[in-house]
């Protein structure tokens, strides 16, 4: 797994291979976050990174200029691993929540410029998140959701746009 770009940029970190979670490939990465320069300026933004799994967004996020990054994930071996790059970064504007996204959510009082979920694809509650995500998300904030092919949200109310780069799906809401 390595950071795109930022300050950063080149930095690459060994994913143990018993992790059940798969980061976001480096193309997909990289293509969503070219689109998501049109809509927002990463510098001094509150980023949310959900479902976090190998913190490679978070990562990026934090490598662009974030001042906050928080990621939720509920693994404690992949939360454990998060933990270890953003130490290897030397960052301070890094939280950690080991914790199940859902619960978080609703207990969250705090609302982000920009939020990133990746949920397992087989998650059954999976087309929920959206309505779940969006209240946490400020005026003028954007929500990238990565899914399987076989979700459409593009009659979703705050659904501008969608972005597939091989098997991985965005969709964009604001």
């Amino acid at each position: 797994m390595r950071i795109i770009t930022g300050q950063y940029k080149g930095r690459h970190f060994e994913v143990p291979r018993s992790f059940k979670a798969r980061p976001t490939t480096d193309f997909a990465k990289e293509n969503i976050f070219n689109v998501m320069m049109g809509y927002i300026d990463f510098e001094d933004a509150a980023a949310l990174d959900l479902f976090a799994g190998t913190g490679s967004i978070s990562l990026e996020l934090l490598s662009r200029g974030c001042a906050e990054v928080v990621s939720v994930e509920m693994d404690r071996d992949h939360a454990m691993f998060i933990r270890q790059c953003v130490e290897k970064l030397q960052t301070l504007n890094h939280s950690l929540i080991k914790g199940d996204v859902f619960r978080f959510m609703k207990s969250c009082r705090k609302q982000f410029d920009f939020i990133f979920a990746d949920p397992p694809y087989a998650l059954p509650t999976l087309s929920e998140i959206p309505d779940k995500a969006l209240p946490l998300l400020k005026e003028g904030g954007i929500f990238v959701f990565e899914h399987g092919k076989q979700y459409d949200f593009s009659n979703h109310p705050r659904f501008i746009e969608h972005r597939a780069y091989g098997s991985v799906n965005f969709s964009i809401f604001k």
